[in-house]
C-alpha cells in the first residue's frame, strides 16, 4: 500500500506543470506586459503530422532571428532575447518549442535532427525572406547546422552557443537505455522523457553529419565556455576542424564560464547576433 501510494505520489509531481519546463501562452504574454512591451504574436502551424509552436516579436518585413532551444527546453527560455528591444528593432525574433517539447505536441519525442530541422523549416519559409540568423543553445546547435546543411538559402548566418556538435564528445552515459525502458520511463517528467530519448541518439545523429559541413557556408560564430561540464570546450575546436567552407568563422573561448551562458552572458550574445544581422544585411545588398 505504501509503495502503491509513492509510485501514484510520484507520478503526480512528474504530471505537474512546472516539471514541463514550459510557460503558458497567457504567461508569456504577462511577462511582456509587465515590462509594458506588446503582447507576442503566439502562433502555431501543422507539419507532417506534426504542430509546431513559437512565439514572435518584431514587425513583419524585417529580417528573421530563430531562437532553438537545447533539451530539455522551451520557446520561453528565450524570453529575455525576444522582449530586447535592441532586437526586436531590427529583427523579427522567434522562439520556436522544438518537437516534444513546450506546446509542440509535447511528449512525442522526434528522435532526428534532419526531421526536426524539416519541422522548423515553415519559420524561415514565412518569416525569413532573404535569410535568417539562427540561434541555437545546446542542442540547438546541432539542429541549427543541420538546418543550414539541408537548406542552404534560407539560413544567412549560424550562432551556436554551448553546442553539441562532436560526436566524438558526445557521451553515452550507461543509464540512459534504461531509463527508457517502458517500466521506467513513466516516472520520468515528460520534458526529462523526451530530452533522454533525443539524446541517445544524438551520436549516431552527429556521425551521419559529417559528411555535410563542408555544405555550411554561411557566416558563424561559436561561443563556448570553458568550464561546460555538460558540452565539452573541444566542441569548439571541432567547429574549426569542420567549418573550413564557412564565409567567416568565429569562435570564442569564454574563460571560466559554464553551460549556461545563454543566460548568463546575454548582453554579449545579443551584440553577436546583431553582428550577424549586421553582416547578412551587408551581405544582401
Amino acid at each position: 500500500m505504501v509503495v502503491a501510494l509513492l509510485c501514484a505520489g510520484l507520478f503526480a509531481t512528474c504530471q505537474m506543470e512546472f516539471m514541463k519546463f514550459r510557460k503558458s501562452d497567457e504567461a508569456q504574454r504577462a511577462f511582456f506586459q509587465q515590462k509594458g512591451l506588446p503582447a507576442p504574436e503566439i502562433g502555431t502551424y501543422g507539419v507532417g503530422e506534426r504542430t509546431i509552436h513559437y512565439t514572435k516579436t518584431g514587425a513583419e518585413g524585417m529580417p528573421l532571428v530563430l531562437m532553438v532551444h537545447g533539451s530539455p527546453g522551451s520557446s520561453d527560455a528565450m524570453l529575455d532575447y525576444l522582449a530586447d528591444t535592441s532586437l526586436t528593432r531590427r529583427a523579427q525574433v522567434v522562439s520556436v518549442d522544438r518537437p516534444g517539447f513546450g506546446y509542440s505536441d509535447f511528449g512525442k519525442t522526434e528522435r532526428s535532427l534532419k526531421l526536426q530541422a524539416m519541422q522548423l523549416r515553415p519559420l524561415l519559409e514565412k518569416y525569413g525572406g532573404a535569410g535568417a540568423v539562427l540561434v541555437g543553445h545546446s542542442y540547438g546547435g546541432p539542429l541549427i547546422a543541420r538546418m543550414a546543411m539541408d537548406f542552404p538559402q534560407l539560413v544567412s548566418g549560424l550562432v551556436i552557443v554551448a553546442g553539441s556538435i562532436d560526436p566524438a564528445l558526445e557521451p553515452e552515459p550507461w543509464w540512459a537505455s534504461p531509463l527508457d525502458w517502458w517500466a521506467v520511463r513513466w516516472m520520468l517528467p515528460g520534458a526529462f522523457r523526451v530530452s533522454n530519448q533525443e539524446i541517445m541518439p544524438l551520436k549516431k545523429e552527429l556521425i551521419e553529419m559529417m559528411p555535410l559541413w563542408a555544405e555550411v557556408r554561411c557566416p558563424v560564430t561559436v561561443l563556448q565556455g570553458t568550464d561546460d561540464n555538460l558540452v565539452p570546450a573541444g566542441n569548439a575546436d571541432f567547429a574549426k576542424r569542420m567549418l573550413t567552407n564557412s564565409r567567416r568563422l568565429k569562435v570564442e573561448m569564454l574563460q571560466g564560464d559554464d553551460h549556461f551562458i545563454m543566460w548568463t552572458k546575454t548582453q554579449m550574445i545579443t551584440e553577436k547576433i546583431l553582428e550577424m544581422l549586421a553582416n547578412s544585411a551587408a551581405v544582401h545588398q
